[in-house]
């Protein structure tokens, strides 16, 4: 999933950042990491313990959800 990076020294690549907020800006940056990228796919793992996760997610990448995770009770 992580994109290709040949382009990373042509400025007209990123002149979309400038109107980028900065929740945009979080996200780039999140797609682009490994480590999210597990624990995202986790979350479509069947038998993940999506509470738990959630937490994770949470703690590990600042991340808050508003909406209790699909799938879980109240």
């Amino acid at each position: 999933m992580t994109p290709s990076a040949a382009g990373w020294r042509s400025s007209a690549a990123y002149e979309h950042i400038d109107e980028m907020s900065a929740s945009d800006l979080a996200w780039e940056w999140l797609r682009r990491n490994d480590d999210y990228d597990e624990d995202f796919q986790e979350l479509g793992d069947a038998g993940t313990d999506t509470n738990a996760l959630t937490d994770k997610i949470r703690r590990r990448w600042g991340l808050r959800f508003p909406h209790r995770p699909v799938g879980t009770s109240v």
